[in-house]
């Protein structure tokens, strides 16, 4: 049977509808299941002005059966088959005829009793107490308490429509009664809307001026955009954050074409972009990649006859554009050299000081970096961006519009006249800002970037500040998350502990916790990362476990390990050659460090698997060396069916003492190359068994 709920309140941020809207279906969800009500679907759809949850549930709970047991057969019936006094008695005492008794067995022996059948709530009685305590259990970042009740929530409650089976659902919160209607757009069409079903729901809300999926809306809004820029051949400048916002934001989107004066052209489209955005919520509009002297915005209404709002609009932005012109012309007349002293006065972190402490330490970890990943002939620009690159923090436009930290610096470089490769690398050094971000394009732009989140990353954990579960104010998952995919990206071949101990030495005696524990604690912070990160690509834990577990030594390597197990997983060759590897773990497990001669070798099996083993080791080496774990599994696979020989025909575990210690000696040779291209324990074969030592 049909449900259906909408909480009506005044504008939600879009943050905030985004959490509750999935907040309030999984509350509702698990209070539904602790009832045991059956629900074959439950949907979420939300406005700036409303929750919305649709759903289909059974009618109500099953009924459930009980036994009532009483005393013992024996001592409620008679040798003769009539009942006992004390069947009698338990019989009046539960309201039921002594007819009615049946002998039940459990494991004490045969009792009597009786069965009962209790009848399930209808599922809108169990929707009366459920739906209120699944909104009363919401949480917000802000929350505010209106009038005279008591209730928070994000923002004030106007109305709740609740439905089931087409009848409203009674409850009440906070003196507010749940019915069966709403109201239409607030502004434009604020008119009483009553339902008995979703699709009469949906389909009187939309007469209203109300669509309340958010994905028809974003169609919408792309689907006026395309109409009003294919006869200009234009294009919306990229921004999908703002186009999610917007759809979010409006309940019935109209999109509007504005203009603005081609003076502002001579900004950068960063800036221009960025003022429209976070000026006004609109987009540019751009040719190719280049700026148009037009914007589009998406406004909250059914049309703009008279153009008022397009006209509002263009007059704010023309004060805000004047604004970012200004910062423009206003900053260019100070070099970002000259601005860097400034840098002391700006707090990086209390106890790992300014940005001009941080500005140190960064030229010296790229200068470090540089040398490991063929960058000398950069190294003089990466330097240089080192240097420079957070002196945009003291600039008005940063002030004025944060996000363009960095991509300002490196356009304030570019036209002063810096080398590219320095006004690059400051442009790039906060890439990528998520997963879905590109990483920096050019080498000192990773590299640099690569300094600044291991700096911070240290940092942070040096001082005491460790990440939770709900805490990471310094977003140091982001920022490992972005040396990752820089790292695989670029394919930088980097010994991480050396990085890290650069890192540590550039802090000197700033940090408070011991090296030791602060580089534990980050590589399991980065193996973490890396784990989720090869979750989110679909590989299986086990390979995931099998490719960290032979060390961190190198990301990219440990990536390599990874990607080969997935490769090879459905050959098969695979799992026979996993098996054999546990059982060589199995029998190494807890023996002493033995020697390795092939002068002692008395059998001819162990002498054709120390001969293939030579062979296998002299051609894997330069394989493991670059990372072509791939390839060096396919010819370690080639040792498996000397060792299933070896251990058929030799007895590793020999009385004399020589000989034992000589197989375990190959047997460790073995493992020695093993456990360079993974933890092959780790890797889970269906059906194995446990492989002792013989």
């Amino acid at each position: 049977m049909e449900f259906l709920l909408e909480i009506n309140v005044e504008e939600m941020p879009s943050s905030h509808v985004r959490t509750a809207m999935e907040d309030l279906k999984e509350r509702l969800a698990k209070e539904l299941a602790a009832a045991k009500i059956a629900v074959a679907s439950l949907a979420a759809l939300s406005t700036c002005r409303r929750l919305i949850l649709v759903g289909d549930f059974a009618a109500g709970q099953a009924d459930r059966e009980g036994l009532v047991t009483g005393p013992p057969k024996a001592a409620a019936y008679a040798p003769d088959g009539s009942p006992t006094p004390a069947a009698l008695g338990f019989a009046r005492s539960k309201g039921i005829d002594v007819a009615q008794l049946e002998i039940v067995t459990n494991e004490r022996g045969e009792y009597v009793g009786f069965r009962t059948v209790e009848k399930g709530k209808p599922t809108a009685e169990v929707l009366s107490r459920a739906v209120p305590q699944a909104i009363l259990s919401l949480s917000f970042p802000k929350m505010m308490r209106w009038g005279t009740g008591s209730m928070k929530f994000s923002r004030p409650i106007r109305n709740i429509l609740c439905l089931f089976d087409g009848r409203p659902v009674p409850f009440e919160i906070d003196g507010l009664a749940a019915g069966n209607t709403t109201t239409g757009h607030k502004i434009r069409a604020p008119r009483p809307v009553r339902a008995a079903s979703f699709a009469e729901y949906k389909a009187a809300l939309r007469e209203a001026l109300v669509i309340v999926d958010a994905e028809e809306r974003r169609a919408m809004i792309l689907a006026q955009i395309e109409a009003l820029l294919a006869p200009l051949k234009a294009q919306l400048y990229p921004d999908p954050h703002l186009l999610h916002k917007l759809a979010n934001d409006v309940e019935c989107p109209f999109v509007f074409l504005g203009e603005f004066s081609e003076k502002y052209l001579s900004l950068p489209i960063e800036v221009l972009s960025t003022a429209m955005r976070e000026g006004l919520k609109v987009f540019s509009v751009v040719r190719g990649a280049k700026q148009l002297p037009l914007f589009m915005g998406v406004a909250d209404a059914p049309a703009d006859a008279k153009g008022f709002i397009r006209k509002g609009n263009e007059r704010v932005l023309k004060a805000r554009l004047e604004d970012a012109r200004f910062f423009w012309d206003h900053d260019l007349k100070t070099s970002l050299k000259k601005r860097a002293p400034a840098l002391k006065h700006v707090l990086f972190q209390e106890k790992l000081g300014s940005y001009d402490d941080k500005t140190q330490r960064l030229k010296k970890i790229v200068a470090y970096l540089c040398g490991r990943a063929d960058g000398e002939k950069i190294e003089k620009d990466a330097v240089q961006a080192a240097e420079l690159c957070k002196t945009d923090l003291v600039t008005d436009m940063v002030r004025e519009f944060p996000s363009l930290q960095g991509k300002v610096g490196g356009l304030y470089a570019r036209a002063e006249g810096l080398p590219e490769t320095v006004a690059a690398a400051i442009y790039e050094h906060y890439l990528p800002m998520s997963l879905e971000d590109a990483s920096p394009a050019s080498l000192a732009g990773a590299l640099l970037s690569l300094a600044d989140k291991l700096d911070s990353i240290v940092g942070v954990v040096g001082v005491g500040i460790q990440t939770t579960g709900s805490s990471d104010p310094f977003g140091l998952r982001r920022n490992a998350q972005g040396v990752c995919k820089i790292i695989l990206d670029r394919k930088l071949n980097l010994t991480f502990p050396r990085l890290l101990d650069k890192v540590l030495a550039v802090y000197g005696e700033r940090l408070k916790l011991p090296p030791k524990e602060i580089t534990d604690y980050v590589r399991e912070f980065f193996a973490s990362r890396l784990r989720y990160l090869h979750e989110r690509q679909g590989i299986r834990y086990d390979l995931i476990n099998g490719g960290l577990g032979a060390g961190l030594e190198n990301i990219l390597y440990v990536h390599l390990r990874i990607k080969a197990l997935d490769a090879l997983k459905a050959s098969p060759q695979f799992e026979p050659f996993i098996l054999m590897a546990k059982r060589v773990n199995n029998i190494l497990a807890g023996q002493p460090a033995g020697s390795l001669n092939a002068d002692l070798f008395v059998e001819k099996e162990e002498r054709d698997l120390y001969s293939a083993f030579s062979i296998v080791k002299e051609n894997v080496a330069p394989m493991i060396a670059k990372g072509d774990f791939a390839q060096a599994q396919k010819m370690v696979f080639r040792l498996q069916p000397g060792l299933n020989v070896f251990f058929d025909k030799v007895l590793v575990m020999a009385k004399e003492t020589k000989l034992r210690k000589n197989r375990l000696g190959l047997l460790q040779a073995i493992r020695k190359i093993l456990v360079q291209m993974a933890d092959y324990s780790q890797v889970v074969v269906e059906g194995e068994k446990a492989a002792g030592p013989r």
